[in-house]
């Protein structure tokens, strides 16, 4: 076993949503007067462990159920392919996923602490979503997986980051971190449709598989211009800054894949999509948190 095959174990090309997420939140409490580095820095380690933790434990979830050994894998999909190719064994993965959650949990101990426990439900739920996402939440059906993944990979993270560092509610806030866990939900939903057959044999209820590719396609559409109609609004009454507006950007990336979703024959030609997806799900949460910083110091 060498670090180098834990490090790509831990799918880093998408441990780089963590920090944006941190970022924005950061950002919305630094429009408010806020910001703490030391915070600052623990927030990203520890939310890049959770999401280390979910990663590695979703691959030796996979593996066990066997969905690993039939899943269609692409560069941003299927898992990262180390435990069917024997590069690591099970019980290794294993201890790797339990090892980084609970690294993080001093971190969030500490936040606690620091500022109280207001904090608590959004920790514990997140813990939940960490420990039994795949074990568990991907087969209850009802949108609860791409739901599960839109709050613990990106609206809990971003209002969370900004009560660590503002020390206090603000409606605002949540309704500014809303749009990052529509981008989190549709960047595992589209990612499901490759993986619909092999989810099939693991026993999972993602949305490509209850509504079908066709009705799944329309939702995940609804949802993308969704997240850009909440932003606007949000700017028309004032509850974020125009700045923001910057994240509209994006919308060529969300278009392609909007199209690619709703047009694919092949997993080769949904690949390109799905790029633009991740770009889409990064870049705008990255233009949101410009904007805020802009209208702090503008």
């Amino acid at each position: 076993m060498s670090a180098k095959i834990l490090f790509l174990e831990s799918r880093p090309q998408f441990l780089i949503l963590s920090p944006i997420l941190v970022v924005l939140g950061m950002s919305i409490a630094l429009y408010n007067g806020n910001f703490n580095a030391l915070y600052f820095v623990l927030s990203i380690i520890g939310l890049v462990l959770l999401h280390t933790s979910v990663n590695v434990l979703n691959d030796y979830s996979d593996y066990k159920t066997g969905i690993d050994l039939k899943v269609a894998r692409t560069p941003f999909s299927g898992g990262s392919g180390i435990l069917p190719a024997g590069k690591l064994s099970p019980i290794t993965v294993l201890r790797f996923g339990l090892i980084t959650f609970f690294l993080a949990v001093p971190i969030g101990l500490f936040f606690l602490y620091a500022r109280g426990l207001m904090l608590l439900p959004i920790f514990l739920l997140g813990a939940v979503f960490v420990l039994y996402y795949t074990s568990h939440i991907t087969r209850l059906g009802m949108g609860m997986p791409e739901l599960a993944a839109g709050l613990g990979l990106g609206t809990l993270p971003v209002f969370g980051t900004f009560l660590i560092m503002n020390d206090g509610f603000s409606w605002t806030a949540l309704y500014a971190s809303v749009p990052s866990g529509f981008l989190v939900c549709n960047l595992l939903y589209l990612n499901e449709f490759p993986d619909r057959d092999a989810d099939i044999f693991g026993g999972r209820k993602t949305l490509p598989i209850v509504l079908g590719y066709k009705r799944a396609a329309i939702i995940y559409s609804a949802i993308m211009i969704l997240t850009y109609v909440w932003i606007i609004i949000g700017v028309i009454f004032r509850l974020m800054p125009a700045w923001t507006l910057l994240s509209l950007l994006t919308l060529p990336f969300a278009f392609k894949a909007i199209k690619g979703s709703l047009t694919f024959n092949s997993l080769t030609e949904l690949v390109p999509a799905q790029g633009a997806n991740v770009a889409t799900v990064l870049l705008t949460q990255l233009l949101m948190g410009i904007g805020y910083i802009l209208a702090r110091v503008l």
